[in-house]
């Protein structure tokens, strides 16, 4: 088992193990619990835990995220309430990864922040989980970029629904 399989299994674990899989899902998503699962998937790495305070960069990108952590807080809130207020469990899932990766609200660990949760909503709802090591690097950071920058969510969806394991 390479390293990245390794970590990803350790991550997978604590997550299932632990309280957020039933309280992520199981009540309604909430900030907090966001917050937290960031922390559990970059702890030990060095990366800060909490709602960044400064600007970042998207490589390849022109695309620049919100960079006060006050409207980066209040984007978060809105896109919960968004999430929870979605009926279909696989528009749940595809609206989490988007949107938590387009805020972009850590210094790091945005992106796998948004794919953990995506995939505790299909988990709650017996769906099997996205592998995203079946899904090529240079599709996903295309597709994302398009979403970023032209805020068209039909590319990713498609990859989405591509990669879907229908149980």
């Amino acid at each position: 088992m390479d390293v990245e399989a390794y970590f990803q299994q350790e991550i997978d674990e604590r997550i299932i193990k632990g309280r957020y899989n039933r309280a992520l899902i199981g009540e309604k998503l909430n900030l907090a619990l966001i917050v937290d699962l960031h922390g559990i998937l970059v702890q030990d790495l060095g990366i800060d835990r909490n709602i960044r305070k400064w600007k970042v960069g998207i490589s390849g990108s022109n695309y620049l995220p919100l960079d006060n952590d006050f409207q980066i807080r209040e984007a978060l809130e809105e896109i919960v309430v968004l999430i929870n207020n979605e009926s279909n469990v696989i528009s749940k899932s595809l609206l989490a990864l988007v949107l938590i990766s387009y805020i972009q609200p850590f210094a790091d660990g945005n992106k796998r922040t948004a794919r953990m949760i995506s995939n505790a909503i299909l988990m709650h709802h017996l769906y099997r989980p996205l592998s995203y090591r079946t899904v090529d690097a240079m599709d996903y950071k295309k597709v994302m970029l398009v979403f970023y920058e032209k805020n068209n969510i039909s590319p990713m969806k498609s990859l989405f629904i591509r990669n879907l394991n229908l149980p």
